[in-house]
């Protein structure tokens, strides 16, 4: 699967790109929403993990311009810091599939994916 990782963090991007690198899977990675918007567009990802707060566009930016787009299903899992609940439940209203709240285990992110991708088959 093709994941598309939109984080401004650059410890926090790597581990999750290691993760799921080591989960068989294909990542690109954004350090800004803008970046993240262009890969999404030129790279159809199967799914984007992206964090709330980056440079640009934001995560909520980028999950109401990808839900916006009615021909592609992408699912969406929401990065957030402590004490960002009310964001992460607009994201929820804006159509986002899942969040994990930072930090959070690499095998909870991996089983997060695996839910998704199931639903995606």
């Amino acid at each position: 699967m093709k994941i598309l990782i939109a984080e401004d963090e650059l410890l926090m991007a790597k581990t999750l790109e290691k993760k799921l690198l080591l989960d068989g899977h294909e990542v690109l990675i954004a350090n800004d929403g803008r970046t993240a918007l262009t890969l999404y567009e030129t790279e159809n990802p199967d799914l984007i993990i992206t964090d709330i707060m980056m440079p640009y566009t934001s995560g909520l930016e980028l999950v109401g311009i990808v839900k916006a787009n009615l021909n592609k299903k992408t699912p969406i899992i929401v990065l957030s810091g402590m004490g960002e609940e009310n964001i992460v439940l607009q994201a929820f209203e804006m159509g986002a599939d899942d969040f994990l709240t930072k930090p959070f285990k690499p095998s909870e992110l991996s089983l997060r994916v695996k839910r998704l991708e199931m639903k995606l088959r």
